[in-house]
């Protein structure tokens, strides 16, 4: 896939849209300090590249019934390909899973799993993940609080890459 290059602007209008996707076009326009509508063609030509996956409200799994958070490492039967593609897509079936990275290692993937308590948390586990005929194992560890929550990429890393147009 091909780079395509983000000047100033389009990096301070992508860290502003990560940290707040609700902003309006005006207001962020005045943040990068253009105006509204090459922001707006800047926001949707950064769409369209690819670099905005979509917007989503963030909820709070607490307020909504769910006090439990665990991360399972599991490792499977076999690391063919097929038995790998399978696994995730029967993950795409269990709601629970609200994350999966498959990973490079003694570990195959790397579930992030909700459930609304302990119990309910153990019924996944024994009648869907561990039942699983490709699971081996599965090692798990049970949050006990967050400490860190940022989603999205750390955009201030980036280096310019070329000077700011004359666009606005």
């Amino acid at each position: 896939m091909a780079r395509v290059k983000l000047d100033t602007i389009d990096r301070k209008i992508l860290a502003d849209l990560q940290s707040d996707g609700r902003i309006t076009n005006v207001e962020l326009a005045r943040r990068a300090g253009i105006s509204a509508p090459p922001c707006l063609r800047r926001v949707r030509a950064l769409e369209e590249a690819g670099f905005v996956r979509g917007y989503r409200a963030e909820l709070d799994p607490e307020h909504l019934g769910f006090s439990v958070t665990v991360f399972a490492r599991v490792g499977l039967e076999s690391q063919a390909d097929l038995d790998l593609k399978k696994f995730e897509a029967l993950v795409q079936s269990w709601p629970e899973v609200r994350e999966c990275y498959m990973l490079a290692g003694e570990t195959d993937f790397l579930l992030k799993i909700v459930a609304k308590d302990w119990d309910a948390y153990q019924r996944f586990l024994t009648t869907r993940l561990t039942a699983a005929p490709p699971v081996r194992h599965v090692r798990t560890s049970l949050t006990i609080r967050t400490s860190k929550y940022e989603p999205g990429v750390p955009i201030e890393l980036l280096e310019a890459e070329e000077p700011s147009g004359d666009d606005d």
